[in-house]
């Protein structure tokens, strides 16, 4: 018998999988210069004044210490389109930037192109989370890149985001 309140991690991660996420690259340059990506679905609004947002990076994530040190960062809104970017950017070891063209935020961070959507940030606080990080920037700029449909994660697989009329 189970005890109560203790929840099977397969079967956590199963039911949640039945709510579908957007899927964001999390840009940033540290202090030493060099580019950082790392793929998220787990990102959300905080506050509208001021404006904050939400990312929630796994604790033992190489790319998520690196986009700390850094301590500012833009995150990017991916289209249904950019599925293998989003491969990409998810791999480990290799150049994630290798062959992707983009251009400077404000305050810096990459913003990738053709991107649905972009929203420049400093690391404004982070919380410790489970087996987590709850990383709040504060927004400094944002825009609408190419308006479209994102790229969603669902069920294990990506997919994209149809609306009803």
């Amino acid at each position: 018998m189970k005890e109560e309140g203790v929840i099977d991690g397969r079967v956590f991660r199963h039911v949640l999988s039945h709510y579908p996420t957007g899927v964001c690259v999390i840009t940033a340059v540290t202090p030493e210069g060099t580019r950082e990506g790392m793929i998220v679905g787990s990102f959300t609004s905080v506050s509208l004044d001021p404006p904050l947002v939400a990312f929630f990076p796994a604790r033992e994530s190489r790319s998520w210490a690196r986009v700390q040190s850094a301590g500012r960062f833009c995150v990017n809104v991916l289209s249904s389109t950019q599925k293998p970017l989003c491969r990409q950017f998810a791999a480990s070891g290799a150049d994630k930037f290798d062959g992707v063209t983009h251009r400077d935020s404000p305050l810096g961070a990459p913003i990738l192109d053709s991107v649905v959507a972009w929203i420049d940030c400093t690391l404004d606080a982070v919380h410790e989370a489970g087996d987590h990080f709850i990383a709040i920037g504060r927004v400094h700029a944002l825009e609408v890149e190419r308006p479209g449909m994102p790229l969603l994660f669902f069920q294990g697989g990506y997919g994209e985001f149809s609306a009803f009329q």
